[in-house]
């Protein structure tokens, strides 16, 4: 069989595209600088953005696990915040993102709902932190997460997901009603915008190695 390199000796073009080195990136050209794979979980309650966020973020065509909702989840899921929502995440979201050259960000968006939560121990093992979404209009949905990532000691960062009809609050009062220690980030963001998700997790980034230096 003709390899590339004969194909392209006798003036045709090969059939594999290269590219070229300047379109890659440093760690794909030196096979010493393997590139940093990081894991972040993405939690919070039922409707909050956990989906919209990694949709909106990543980069690769994002896993979703989407179920239509039907009449048997009415007396467990709150439809009262989120009444044009259809369909509801079941197992998880899963995107990636690459910053800077060679730090690579998997992102596990875990399921909000209660009856989901056995799954959280898996999603969350070998994470460096968590990103726990929260709405104004429902703050106490997103006390379960917090409980549970204060109990397991991983870094976190709360990101409010401003919701257009929803009252814009400052972080600092959300820290307040949510009794969120000092240390622990609370921004405002916007989960349909690339811009505003991309802070919030490199403000995770950020916690993370002031917690694990390591």
């Amino acid at each position: 069989m003709d390899s590339v390199v004969s194909d392209a000796a006798r003036g045709v073009a090969p059939l594999v595209d290269v590219e070229s080195d300047d379109n890659l990136r440093s760690w794909q050209t030196d096979r010493a600088r393997a590139p940093i794979a990081t894991k972040i979980v993405v939690a919070g309650g039922f409707g909050v953005g956990k989906t919209t966020l990694v949709t909106a973020v990543s980069e690769i065509t994002p896993l979703q696990t989407e179920a239509l909702m039907t009449e048997a989840s009415e007396e467990t899921d709150d439809l009262t915040a989120t009444p044009g929502k259809l369909t509801t995440t079941v197992a998880m979201d899963f995107g990636r993102l690459t910053l800077d050259d060679d730090l690579v960000l998997y992102l596990f968006g875990t399921p909000g709902q209660q009856r989901f939560w056995f799954m959280w121990d898996d999603l969350v093992r070998g994470a460096i932190g968590a990103v726990v979404l929260a709405d104004t209009r429902r703050l106490k949905d997103c006390f379960p997460a917090l409980d549970y990532f204060e109990s397991c000691g991983l870094p976190y960062v709360v990101a409010v997901n401003h919701f257009d009809e929803s009252e814009l609050f400052e972080p600092e009062d959300v820290r307040e009603a949510l009794t969120i220690p000092a240390h622990i980030p609370v921004m405002i963001t916007d989960a349909r915008r690339r811009i505003s998700v991309i802070e919030s997790l490199l403000a995770l980034v950020r916690h993370a190695l002031d917690e694990t230096p390591e």
